[in-house]
């Protein structure tokens, strides 16, 4: 077994206040934690508990899409205009499968949040996901639909909005009945308005004017349907085996999932709320996220053998977390 201690050890001394990780290949699993889950104070993290998972919430997003498509209630290759019509800027056609990948060329509303101490400050505030999409449409488009790759987290607002118009639930609703109740993943979901985290969770932090704050405790609706869910690693890892061996989709549905694109990393391909990591011996397919005090990598390869779900908690937002082939070339060596 490798030494997943020391890698997960590296990464508090790096500045990570806690780390936890399950781990599984050909050997077994292997579960642990590093830290401490609130700074000053000696309480370790617990491997079992809750974190913000940010934007794997991409991944069941994108699934219920997919069902959808395979239903026959929508089609990868319908417009945006179709659904919600009015968001997209006049004369522009912007496709499900173009707001999946990332080609929509829609302007990304995280780039207008709040600055640290304004995220602090307005941590308790609902987000109307209708009116931040709004909010962004305004925006003139990146690029031409299609056109090239650019992440942004709009366009998984557009779909949660999407899937509640093709289906009259919300899509809290849909998730539940389509995805968390059928897996048994009764520690995963969307909290909506409820600020505060399940226990036992370890705490994250942002720094503003060079002090530590508390930020495990905020609303996350401004994530919504691109970035607001909470989990644990034994769920995730639940959650991607078996989306990857076909429990969660037809073989047409998951292969368009894994049709990639090029994005601006040479190992990196982006495909439909599902990435690709191409490490030397091995593909793993995933996601990862970020969120106020919480950073997530969940990658997998497609058989289900090899498996890592990795959180840890942060100090400061400022710091750009490692690039996901690096820390899994690390974990996977």
């Amino acid at each position: 077994m490798r030494n997943l201690q020391k890698f997960l050890d590296s990464l508090v001394a790096s500045g990570s206040a806690g780390a936890l990780l399950h781990y599984q290949d050909a050997d077994g699993p292997w579960v642990g934690a590093s830290g401490v889950a609130e700074i000053g104070t000696a309480i370790p993290v617990d491997p079992a508990g809750s974190f913000r998972i940010g934007s794997v919430t991409k991944t069941f997003t994108a699934t219920v899409v997919l069902q959808l498509v395979g239903e026959g209630v929508l089609a990868l290759d319908d417009s945006v205009d179709r659904w919600l019509p009015g968001v997209v800027p006049a004369g522009k056609a912007i496709t499900l499968r173009q707001l999946l990948n990332h080609t929509s060329g829609l302007y990304d509303y995280t780039k207008d949040l709040p600055d640290t101490a304004g995220v602090i400050r307005d941590r308790f505030v609902h987000w109307d996901p209708r009116a931040t999409v709004d909010s962004a449409a305004v925006q003139p488009l990146s690029f031409e639909p299609g056109a090239t790759y650019s992440y942004s987290n709009t366009n998984y607002l557009v779909l949660g909005l999407i899937i509640e118009a093709a289906t009259s639930k919300s899509f809290e609703t849909e998730i539940e009945s389509r995805i968390l109740h059928p897996l048994d993943l009764q520690q995963t979901g969307a909290p909506g308005d409820v600020a505060t985290l399940p226990e036992p969770h370890a705490r994250g932090y942002l720094t503003v004017d060079d002090q530590l704050v508390d930020i495990s405790d905020f609303n996350a609706s401004q994530a919504w349907a691109a970035g607001e869910f909470v989990s644990t690693a034994s769920d995730l890892n639940r959650f991607y085996a078996a989306l990857l061996t076909g429990k969660l989709l037809r073989p047409a549905e998951l292969e368009a999932m894994q049709t990639t694109i090029l994005t601006d990393d040479a190992w990196h391909g982006s495909g439909l709320g599902l990435s690709r990591i191409a490490l030397p011996n091995l593909t793993l397919w995933g996601h990862s996220g970020g969120i106020f005090g919480y950073r997530t990598w969940s990658y997998h390869s497609a058989d289900a053998i090899h498996q890592l779900t990795l959180s840890v908690t942060t100090t400061t937002d400022d710091t750009p977390p490692p690039p996901a082939y690096d820390l899994l070339a690390d974990a996977f060596n």
